[in-house]
């Protein structure tokens, strides 16, 4: 009897297990940077999953716990760094067999593929999610550049901060796709800039012209609209002058670019004010700050000072002329800025927690540290290596600094114009990063006006 029983058991368990599976979506996902996404993942025939293990994974990468749901509770101790934060699942759902992972503020980096694994003491299974991640980029801007010598007007079309790549494409009023030059792709540190152009001719129907900007799943469009009296100019320069048409084309193409500036610059405006989003308050770290250093009562100003003071030689104090802040930060994103006004030397950036304070520090991010600085009140530049000068149209007065620790990415940015100075893009962080600081010596007082670390407005 005993015996049966057993079998029983056994049969029940067996049977149980061949009959519940692991399901998900068969397609790839697809879904744009900065938004939320849920990773599907169910037990069919629906079996509660509130006393199995939930794991999910990435697969190919190192450090590849997403989540891990066990013994009715999240499990996250040993989670990768770049999810910390940004992983949940429906706990009201689990009794319904909905093992479903919600990925929060998707980043290009979470591109790849996923396991959803899920076990009990007698089953397991799972099943595999791909992601694809897309960014899209700016609105595309149309330009008129000049008119062709048979009596069309070049036109251009350009966006940029694209991930993948676009296609890019000329249409007439009527959705045909119009012949056109082979579309130019530059990759610069914010994804993909494409541009591409095209000679259009005077129509008696309608001289409307679409750029239309396509990934996988997504679409932009811009259009234009040319009065037909544009192209009778083109034949007034032939009849008059060449010297008259330069003129006119030169005023044409003025206004369009005027056009596009104002685009491209709300466009960054736009990009400049989510980084404000991530405001930290900084303080400056007296202990770590070189014996010259004459700091404010509130940690918010350092300058430098002509005398040594007396104070004790720690192992966190520099021997050169850095200070770092109290703060430091080892996930998400952060942001601080840093008034710069009146100074004519400087460096700002962000440094590992394991920096030697007491050997001389060669600035690079070989050696931990990602800086960008001004020299001699004119020379700015990143400390890559080599070394990267830095060509800007106007002084700055007040740097913001932004870094995504999950990302790999250091931002530096001219927080009063909103535009964009360089980005360490790419790195891999293993540490705290503390902010770094450097007011420089005071030059006979030429460069003693002091750092300031400012409070930040978000708009």
């Amino acid at each position: 009897m005993f015996l049966l029983v057993t079998l029983l058991i056994l049969f029940s368990i067996d049977s149980r297990s061949e009959q519940l599976q692991v399901v998900g979506p068969e397609a790839s996902l697809v879904a744009v940077a900065a938004e939320d996404l849920v990773l599907p993942c169910f037990i069919k025939p629906t079996t509660s999953a509130v006393d199995m293990t939930v794991e999910w994974f990435k697969l190919y990468e190192k450090d590849s716990l997403v989540h891990l749901y066990r013994d009715h509770e999240d499990r996250n101790e040993n989670q990768a760094q770049s999810y910390r934060g940004r992983t949940s699942m429906f706990k009201e759902e689990l009794q319904k067999g909905n093992a479903s992972l919600k990925l929060s503020d998707l980043r290009v980096s979470d591109e790849g593929s996923y396991k959803c694994l899920v076990e009990d003491k007698s089953w397991s299974d799972d099943i595999t999610v791909n992601l694809t991640v897309e960014a899209q980029g700016s609105h595309p801007v149309i330009r008129m550049e000049s008119f062709d010598n048979s009596g069309g007007i070049n036109l251009v079309c350009e966006s940029r901060g694209w991930i993948p790549e676009p296609e890019i494409l000329w249409l007439d009023r009527e959705g045909v796709t119009l012949t056109a030059e082979d579309t130019q792709i530059h990759r610069d540190t914010e994804g993909f800039s494409v541009k591409r152009r095209i000679t259009v001719y005077d129509s008696s129907d309608s001289n409307r012209f679409y750029c239309r900007l396509l990934q996988k799943h997504h679409m932009m469009e811009a259009e234009v609209i040319i009065n037909s009296k544009i192209f009778d100019v083109w034949k007034w320069i032939v009849g008059i002058s060449v010297s008259a048409g330069l003129v006119a084309v030169g005023l044409i193409t003025t206004a369009f670019n005027c056009h596009k500036k104002e685009i491209e610059k709300e466009q960054q405006y736009r990009e400049f004010v989510k980084k404000k989003l991530y405001a930290v308050d900084v303080t400056l770290d007296p202990d770590t700050a070189f014996p010259r250093f004459i700091m404010s009562h509130d940690g918010k100003q350092v300058t430098c000072g002509d005398k040594q003071q007396d104070l004790s030689d720690t192992p966190q104090r520099f021997t050169d002329l850095f200070v770092l802040a109290m703060q430091s930060f080892s996930s998400g994103r952060f942001y601080y800025e840093v008034q710069v006004r009146e100074k004519t030397e400087w460096i700002l950036g962000v440094v590992r927690e394991s920096i030697n304070k007491k050997e001389k520090i060669t600035l690079n991010p070989h050696n931990g540290l990602w800086t960008v600085a001004l020299w001699n009140e004119i020379h700015y530049e990143a400390h890559e290596y080599p070394i990267f000068p830095l060509k800007l149209k106007e002084k700055v007065k007040v740097v913001g600094v932004f870094v995504d620790y999950g990302e790999g990415l250091v931002s530096f940015y001219d927080a009063n114009s909103s535009s964009h100075i360089y980005s360490f893009t790419g790195q891999t962080f293993t540490e705290s990063l503390y902010p770094f600081f450097s007011p420089r010596s005071n030059e006979g007082g030429k460069n003693s006006a002091p750092l300031i670390i400012s409070p930040i407005i978000k708009d």
